[in-house]
């Protein structure tokens, strides 16, 4: 397949350096936004973390709101929204009312996992459930955002009759089955589940049933990439990611650190298994393996989207990778 027309989207988890605030990561953001914008990037998605002193995405629809103001055409949305932590009202209504103010922009994508730890799950849902009545929140959602019936007393407002396209964001075969079955779009986790990645991809086509919101199956694959002048700088830039997923399995999450020549002194084999193993199908390199590595990763998927994840310490470096990216994906084969 020529990854010549493939459709580029960011995901970003607003990455707090290491020295830095929540305010400067979301300043870059906003500035990276802009840049991938000019650039053709389809989709500015942003992610919902909780309690991370690494992530500054918490209020996920207040970033979007962020982001859109700084922003003229790219699509802005959630990847995602962890729906199980809010009330289905609550979130029909900022998303309607973050397309009411950026028309044909908001995109909501959807996921059921805490995107935290128990602790903090807890205290987000207040007992409201472990995520098992997923299905039946969904289907609350869509029916806010449908043109309201006579009669009808509950109403987001705003919210209700627009059009917000949903999103089933997946990391395992759940979500695959659940979109194919309602005719939704289906993004799935590459970036971190490449293990349930072929199954996950298979299950979603294999049972989905057209609707009025999609004729055919449409897949958004997440990956990392990290994509510079060489393959080593690249290496090397990739490994501010790896120290930061080193410290998560350690139970020690924070700051995303700077970048380093050499991770064997930094992790035990067991270690390095389990970070290169989540972290498999990252792209890195200069823009001829990138574009070798993106063309096998089409081949063997069939992704109709990328979003593309790049958790780089240094800014000037991220909008690079980025810059390349599209470089690569525009190539003529």
């Amino acid at each position: 397949m020529s990854n010549q027309a493939i459709p580029l989207s960011v995901l970003d988890l607003c990455p707090v350096p290491e020295g830095a605030t929540p305010a400067q990561a979301l300043a870059n953001a906003r500035a990276l936004a802009q840049h991938v914008e000019g650039l053709g990037y389809r989709r500015y998605w942003v992610a919902e973390h909780h309690n991370m002193t690494g992530i500054a995405s918490a209020a996920t629809s207040v970033v979007m709101g962020y982001l859109a103001a700084g922003t003229t055409s790219i699509r802005i949305g959630s990847g995602g929204i962890m729906l199980p932590n809010h009330a289905p009202l609550q979130i029909a209504e900022q998303f309607g009312t973050l397309e009411s103010l950026y028309p044909d922009r908001i995109d909501l994508g959807l996921g059921r996992a805490p995107g935290t730890d128990q602790a903090t799950a807890q205290a987000l849902r207040h007992g409201r459930g472990d995520g098992s009545d997923f299905p039946q929140m969904l289907d609350e959602l869509r029916r806010l955002f449908a043109e309201p019936k006579p009669g009808q007393r509950l109403r987001a407002v705003p919210g209700a009759g627009l059009n917000v396209p949903i999103w089933l964001l997946g990391s395992s075969t759940f979500s695959a089955q659940l979109s194919a079955q309602l005719g939704l779009p289906f993004a799935f986790a590459g970036q971190f589940s490449p293990d349930f990645m072929f199954s996950a991809l298979r299950t979603y086509r294999e049972h989905f049933q057209p609707s009025e919101a999609l004729q055919q199956p449409h897949v958004m694959l997440g990956i990392n990439a990290y994509v510079a002048e060489s393959r080593e700088q690249a290496a090397m830039l990739a490994t501010s990611h790896q120290q930061a997923f080193l410290n998560l399995i350690r139970g020690r999450p924070g700051p995303l650190p700077p970048p380093v020549e050499d991770m064997e002194a930094l992790w035990q084999p067991h270690e390095k298994h389990s970070v290169l193993s989540t972290l498999a199908g990252t792209l890195i390199g200069d823009e001829d393996a990138v574009s070798q590595q993106l063309d096998d990763l089409l081949e063997r998927t069939g992704a109709n989207e990328l979003i593309v994840s790049t958790s780089m310490f240094d800014q000037e470096a991220r909008k690079d990778s980025y810059r390349r990216m599209m470089a690569i994906a525009s190539r003529q084969k």
